[in-house]
């Protein structure tokens, strides 16, 4: 009844029309950049061009405003959004202009200036430190810029920042663009149509929002399977040595109390029974492989082990609904890869038989993409942490925002 509810007071895109209408399109285009600042994976810009596009077709403006990275303070050359010009005006077949901050006289100047069919993208949000603090005053300036405001930032949907939450109660027309459909239509798949065996899939490093979500899965699914730095601080939970390996010591209540309730609800959890260690973060170090629970003091768990991978994989290719957020390994270095190619691999042979799987977002979404699986798999977020937080609470107050 929830999700029912949220659907349908939600406002959309496809029942606007933007002509001669200036729309504040909140992206998410926290995309991956080279040392040379190159874009290595384009998904969040490319699955936003659609609403874009919309806009642009029906004889409006668009202001694009996103964060992009996690910058300390102020404005760092490295995260600024000038570097993604070049390929959203090719991509969009329109030169896009750039104002050097989202606020002030030249965002102002600017966004009063765009014609019908022109693109302005704004800098960096979270160089004012008034985005992630959710401040009124830096939401309201941010709408006075345009005449309608569009959500198609997914990524970002579990946080109430200035530009996803507070800004909504400073501009009458709020609309949800075509990724959000998209994201929140194939999320509600594992809500409402559970195929079983249901088994989701939890790697990476930060487990925080993971676990909280997973918590509130456990009544619905049939296997959870723990990789990456996430395997690591379940294992240090259960007093096992993971010497030098990524791990987050105050989650451990959290990660003892998902096993409880794993067992006492007849979950098949299953941590890695052997991991590849490494005596650096390097793809040149030394390898070796023991016993998950093993690990010597100066060596750390990078990827789980050969016997790991063949249990997960005869897991995920019996199940017909698959969750796979956060990948096994270390899966940038070559030598740490084969945990997560294993998983994908098992996922796309799954997929083949006829399971929906969807792959939540971030470094998930870029070994998919990586590894050449992008088209065998059922759909890939662009939201990682938000996707889990919207299965664990579709009643997301950045989502309700866009129905009332």
């Amino acid at each position: 009844m929830l999700i029912k509810n949220i659907l349908a007071l939600m406002r959309y895109i496809q029942d606007y029309n933007f002509k001669d209408k200036k729309a504040l399109i909140r992206v998410d285009f926290n995309v991956p950049l080279n040392a040379n600042l190159a874009i290595t994976d384009s998904t969040r810009i490319d699955k936003t061009l659609p609403t874009i596009l919309q806009v642009l077709k029906d004889g409006g403006s668009a202001i694009l405003i996103s964060h992009l990275g996690r910058p300390k303070k102020g404005y760092t050359d490295s995260l600024s959004l000038k570097h993604l010009i070049p390929y959203l005006s090719n991509k969009l077949n329109t030169q896009v202009s750039f104002a050097s901050d989202c606020i002030g006289i030249e965002a102002i100047t600017k966004a009063q200036n765009l014609k019908p069919g022109e693109v302005l993208l704004l800098e960096n949000l979270r160089f004012q430190e008034a985005e992630e603090q959710g401040e009124a005053a830096f939401a309201q300036q941010l709408a006075a810029l345009g005449d309608v405001y569009i959500n198609d930032a997914f990524g970002a949907a579990h946080r109430e920042h200035a530009s996803t939450y507070q800004i909504t109660h400073y501009i009458k027309d709020r609309l949800a663009g075509y990724l959000l459909q998209e994201e929140i239509n194939n999320a509600n798949k594992l809500l409402k149509h559970i195929k079983r065996p249901f088994t989701v899939i939890i790697g990476g490093t930060k487990i925080g929002d993971k676990l909280q979500a997973v918590e509130a899965l456990l009544g619905k699914l049939d296997n959870l399977l723990i990789g990456g730095g996430v395997a690591n601080t379940f294992q240090q939970a259960l007093g096992g040595k993971v010497g030098k390996s990524i791990t987050e010591p105050d989650q451990h209540g959290v990660a003892l109390n998902i096993l409880y309730q794993a067992i006492e609800k007849g979950i098949n959890l299953v941590l890695p029974t052997d991991v590849v260690i490494a005596d650096q973060w390097s793809d040149r170090a030394r390898i070796d492989t023991v016993l998950s629970d093993a690990v010597p003091e100066n060596w750390m768990a990078l990827d789980i082990g050969p016997h790991a991978q063949e249990l997960f994989q005869d897991i995920i290719q019996k199940s017909k609904t698959i969750l796979w957020t956060g990948p096994i390994g270390a899966f940038e270095f070559p030598s740490f890869s084969q945990g997560t190619q294993a998983t994908i691999a098992a996922v796309a042979k799954a997929t083949q038989k006829g399971a929906f799987s969807l792959i939540g977002g971030g470094d998930s979404a870029t070994a998919v993409a990586q590894f050449g699986y992008t088209n065998r798999v059922s759909y890939i977020s662009t939201g990682g942490g938000a996707l889990l937080a919207y299965l664990a609470n579709p009643n997301l107050p950045v989502i309700k925002v866009l129905g009332n």
